[in-house]
């Protein structure tokens, strides 16, 4: 599938916080890529301080790269954050090992990324969890050496994006979610017009019958029910369902 426009997506200004929390293991995998890519304890620490004092504006995520203010003392600076992208191949093999079993897809709506879909996704080529050197960085403030204080709050930020939504992962390298979602349902329509879908059941209401839903869609409905939901509540509204 061709890809489509490339898109950036707006994730908004971060709360404060005091710390990240707990963190899912493949968070901390993108921490320790952070910490490698930093050249000094002390611009760690300072990016540290700077992203849990609430100083990154919202970030902008396109296929391969991040954009995002920050704000320290008087000043704001612009730091962009590039990530190597998959190429064609690697994109296509990451779809087929999505929809190669049944859950996987509503497993990363919901917010889960299964280690073993990371490690059959790095056979087809598509490496999803990055290294420190993977991870290049410029910004606009006069510091010699990259990547600076700023562009490490960026980075722990993004992070922290990662922990809740490891869709971002596959967004930096190169598969946004709604190309992820289209390529599935095109994949999905072309097996089912050559007629190659395998029925696992006889029992009426099985997925993969005819007639019947299949998994992306009821998957991809419910997120974006519990999106309008949240959003309904944001707004101080109460959803007329839940």
């Amino acid at each position: 599938m061709a890809p489509g426009p490339e898109v950036r997506v707006t994730h908004p200004r971060l709360a404060p916080r005091r710390s990240s929390g707990p963190r899912p293991w493949w968070a901390k995998a993108w921490a320790r890529a952070v910490e490698e890519a930093a050249f000094a304890e002390r611009d760690l620490r300072d990016g540290s301080r700077l992203a849990r004092a609430g100083m990154v504006g919202a970030i902008g995520i396109g296929p391969g790269s991040a954009l995002a203010a920050v704000r320290d003392d008087d000043d704001a600076w612009t730091v962009t954050v590039e990530v190597p992208r998959c190429d064609d191949d690697a994109l296509d093999g990451l779809v087929e090992v999505v929809a190669a079993v049944s859950g996987r897809i509503a497993a990363l709506l919901a917010g889960d990324l299964p280690h073993q879909l990371v490690e059959e996704a790095e056979e087809v080529g598509a490496e999803l969890l990055p290294y420190g050197g993977e991870l290049a960085t410029t910004c606009t403030c006069p510091h010699t050496l990259d990547p600076c204080a700023h562009a490490l709050a960026v980075l722990v930020q993004l992070g922290w994006l990662v922990a809740e939504d490891p869709l971002v992962l596959l967004a930096l390298r190169g598969l946004p979610r709604d190309e992820l979602v289209a390529r599935l349902h095109a994949r999905g329509a072309a097996v089912r017009a050559q007629g190659l879908v395998a029925l696992t059941s006889d029992q009426p209401g099985q997925p993969g019958q005819p007639g019947q839903p299949d998994e992306l869609d009821v998957a991809v409905d419910a997120a974006l029910r519990a999106a309008r939901v949240l959003a309904a509540l944001d707004r101080g509204e109460v959803p007329e369902r839940w």
